[in-house]
């Protein structure tokens, strides 16, 4: 399965409408939109709530006063906040590439398109879905659930509506809802929605509802590394579909500098979990080192492409069920060789 990662965000900026239609139109079997929330309630597909980085907002001086500086599951953050406005605000904001020094070419595109609501996406997918004749499938990304409950915002409340609005409601076929939190997955199963429910594990840390329930006096985190070793594998038995976890945790680099593969996905698929793994990035900078082409001392040699036709076969050999890519079309021809 190759996902658009956020769309084709190694060729148009991400979360945009040209990006998930390229993505689309490049063969993506689904996309992955991120949805965080605006004062006023409503779901927006932005990277992280903090949009500095990704739109224009800087540029607007009649949100100047609105920059500030949070705490947002542990990390502190200064910068503009979605929730700090109504989505009428947002909607006169222009979206801009996040990774501008790493793919330049995309800045041509800078200030062109506003940012979008999940239902502005979920449109976009059956436009495109029926212009291609095919069912694409929507990953959805719960972003800082934990923190948005805490403000008032829950997930559990928001989406259904949409996804009922939207006529998403009954397309389990077609939907994956997942998230850094277990928490949220579990009360939206238990809300009864359609969808495959997949648990995001981060390399390192521990989901950020069950630090904030350890802190209020409730049971110890258990960590991401936790959760993929057999007894947290068993643990997600029955609970979700299956896992998602960072390219390193399927393929590393050995004590020789050579590229090995781990048995993740095996032993997750001996407890009937899927495995999803992301993000394949061609560019030297997100590859492994043995992947790595050039001379580190190039200035350019971060945003040139590597030997990802190895790295990517290394990924996919593993067996795992999904491939989130920035570059579609090396997603689906990674799955071809495969």
């Amino acid at each position: 399965m190759v996902i658009g990662h956020r769309g084709a965000s190694g060729l148009r900026p991400e979360h945009t409408e040209s990006a998930y239609r390229l993505a689309c139109r490049q063969g993506v079997d689904a996309v992955e939109p991120d949805a965080v929330v605006t004062r006023d309630g409503v779901l927006v597909v932005r990277h992280e709530n903090e949009i500095s980085g990704t739109t224009d907002v800087a540029d607007h001086p009649e949100f100047a006063d609105r920059r500030t500086t949070k705490t947002v599951d542990g990390v502190e953050l200064t910068g503009w906040f979605t929730e700090d406005f109504d989505w009428a605000e947002l909607a006169i904001l222009r979206s801009r590439e996040r990774l501008p020094e790493v793919r330049p070419d995309n800045r041509e595109f800078d200030g062109r398109e506003p940012i979008l609501r999940l239902s502005d996406v979920l449109a976009i997918i059956d436009e495109e879905s029926a212009a291609l004749d095919r069912g694409i499938g929507v990953v959805l990304e719960v972003k800082h659930a934990q923190y948005f409950s805490a403000l008032g915002h829950r997930f559990e409340e928001l989406l259904p509506p949409v996804l009922t609005e939207s006529g998403w409601a009954d397309r389990r076929e077609r939907l994956v809802i997942e998230c850094f939190e277990l928490g949220i997955l579990e009360r939206l199963r238990a809300e009864g929605l359609a969808a495959d429910f997949v648990f995001l594990l981060e390399h390192a840390g521990a989901g950020a509802d069950e630090v904030a329930r350890e802190a209020a006096g409730g049971p110890a985190a258990a960590s991401y590394a936790w959760y993929r070793s057999d007894a947290g594998l068993d643990a997600l038995t029955g609970r979700v579909a299956g896992i998602s976890v960072d390219t390193c945790d399927l393929v590393r680099v050995g004590p020789d500098g050579a590229a090995e593969a781990s048995d993740l996905v095996q032993r997750a698929h001996a407890r009937g979990l899927t495995v999803f793994t992301w993000t394949l990035r061609p560019e030297n900078r997100f590859l492994a080192t043995p992947f790595r082409t050039g001379e580190a001392s190039d200035p350019g040699a971060a945003r040139a492409w590597g030997d990802w036709r190895a790295a990517f076969g290394a990924i996919v050999r593993t067996g795992v069920d999904g491939i989130f890519v920035d570059h579609p079309e090396l997603g689906a021809e990674a799955a071809r060789l495969s």
